[in-house]
């Protein structure tokens, strides 16, 4: 079996993947670089634009990541922390776009409000508290807040009319938000890839063997799902990006920093509608509070989506139970995770979450009727036959050891790496592809420590992301400088 040789082996063909390919190939143009994807193409699956919300997670309307605190107070520091990682992927994205790296930015991101809406006097406390909180900080200080009947109607018309108008109900507005087709956006970065010397991209090849050798480098074996014919790369760098395919091939590694770490799938199911009479009323994404027991991942809203082009708007997601790591996986997928080392974290998580096991199978049962009827808390006029049901993308939450020795289920995503540098994976689902920006800068820090630390490196970051090394958080004037030229850029919308 010939040997394949490669500086850098990108495990998966979606946003992570891309996302890392493009910054090493800016850093280093002589860096080898093969992609391994086992499907026919790439960003297929969680990447897809049918199987991830889009949203641009940045933390403006999505309250499960501003959650009220005992005290009644509303934490925003998770908020804050989530804004200023996708800021980092609109300044990527916005140098990408000045290179001709990526095409017209309409193909992968439109300027869409970003909305969240409630209903109820508890509730509209909670989000007028919410309000005063975010628009204190300078990340958000252009957020809008409203109780006004007549304002709601300008903002969200399918939202309001013929609602109850003796409720008491509230919303708040970021108007340069936006929605992304991480699909769109990922092929486009492979493409560009692909034009450039040293890269491979290797498509129905799934891994089958990974080990690392004596001399600190990695064997990974695939096989053409085609042609039947194995292939061997010999690997200095390996990066594991394959969605909810991670973790098993994280296992597979057998590096220490695996030991302890599960999964806990969640799949997922949107109401569509297509047709234009009713899509052409509704331009935001409208995000509510999620039911009591729901993963964060299944906060309702009521979102205008454009995907390869063409607009729709989606409602949901409703989640579900499975045992599948991906779409496209096997029925034994989690099954085959459980390992010595993470069956006591994973039967702790079963034993600590039935509430939320109970709720994901209830999902799974319900009928178009009762989706729908979900879906007039955000449109009363709904109707069902506008609507069809999809499948949304799986995703694998994360399951790690707890001090207590027990195991802990996070919401979010982790970047799990090698003690020497030579290995990385990407764990967890939300916010996920919003942030793979930041979050591949992370890796490029962790694993490639010697070479960011030089002056070249450094130069060619802060030339990727301007405010590279700078906090976002903290500093004001940087925050409307780079801002104001993504949004430019981007065709998002002013800003002042």
């Amino acid at each position: 079996m010939a040997v394949r040789q490669a500086d850098v082996v990108l495990v998966g063909g979606g946003v992570m993947s891309a996302t890392l390919g493009m910054m090493l190939r800016q850093l280093d143009p002589a860096l080898d670089i093969v992609m391994v994807e086992r499907l026919d193409h790439v960003a297929h699956e969680s990447t897809d634009g049918w199987n991830n919300a889009g949203t641009g997670h940045a933390g403006y309307c999505e309250l499960n990541y501003t959650p009220e605190t005992e005290d009644g107070d509303v934490a925003i520091e998770r908020a804050l922390q989530i804004n200023a990682a996708f800021e980092v992927s609109l300044q990527f994205w916005s140098h990408l776009v000045e290179q001709g790296a990526l095409p017209e930015p309409s193909s992968f991101i439109n300027r869409t409000p970003h909305q969240s809406f409630v209903w109820g006097e508890e509730n509209v406390q909670y989000l007028k508290k919410r309000y005063k909180r975010l628009s204190a900080h300078h990340l958000f200080r252009d957020m809008e807040f409203t109780e006004s009947p007549r304002q709601l109607e300008e903002w969200m018309p399918l939202v309001v009319k013929n609602r109850d108008p003796m409720e008491r109900v509230a919303a708040t507005r970021v108007k340069h938000g936006a929605d992304v087709d991480f699909g769109s956006l990922t092929r486009s970065m492979v493409e560009h890839l692909q034009s450039t010397p040293n890269f491979e991209l290797m498509l129905n090849s799934p891994v089958n063997y990974l080990a690392q050798k004596d001399n600190g480098r990695w064997e990974v074996r695939v096989k053409n799902q085609k042609t039947g014919e194995p292939q061997k790369l010999d690997a200095g760098f390996v990066f594991l990006g394959a969605g909810g395919g991670a973790l098993p091939m994280l296992q597979k590694s057998g590096i220490a920093e695996s030991k302890g770490y599960g999964g806990f799938p969640v799949s997922g199911q949107w109401l569509v509608c297509q047709k234009p009479e009713i899509v052409a009323q509704h331009n935001s994404k409208v995000y509510g509070k999620a039911p009591i027991g729901a993963p964060p991942m299944s906060v309702p809203h009521l979102d205008t989506r454009i995907i390869n082009g063409q607009p729709a708007l989606l409602f949901g997601p409703f989640a579900g139970f499975t045992t599948r790591f991906l779409k496209q996986g096997s029925v034994f997928d989690l099954f085959g995770s459980v390992r010595s080392n993470n069956l006591r974290p994973m039967l702790s998580v079963s034993r600590t979450n039935m509430d939320l096991t109970r709720y994901l199978i209830g999902e799974v049962f319900q009928s178009h009727s009762e989706r729908v009827a979900s879906l007039r808390n955000y449109f009363p006029d709904a109707r069902e036959e506008d609507w069809k049901l999809q499948n949304a993308g799986q995703r694998v939450q994360i399951i790690k050891k707890s001090p207590g020795g027990g195991g802990k289920l996070e919401f979010g995503t982790e970047i799990v790496a090698a003690k020497d540098g030579s290995l990385a994976a990407l764990l967890g689902a939300s916010p996920g592809a919003s942030t793979a920006a930041h979050a591949m800068i992370d890796v490029i820090e962790r694993c490639f420590g010697d070479r960011i630390k030089t002056p070249e490196w450094q130069k060619r970051m802060k030339t990727m992301v301007a405010s590279y090394g700078q906090s976002l958080v903290d500093d004001e004037q940087l925050l409307k400088k780079v801002r104001k030229w993504t949004l430019s850029t981007l065709a998002l919308g002013s800003y002042s």
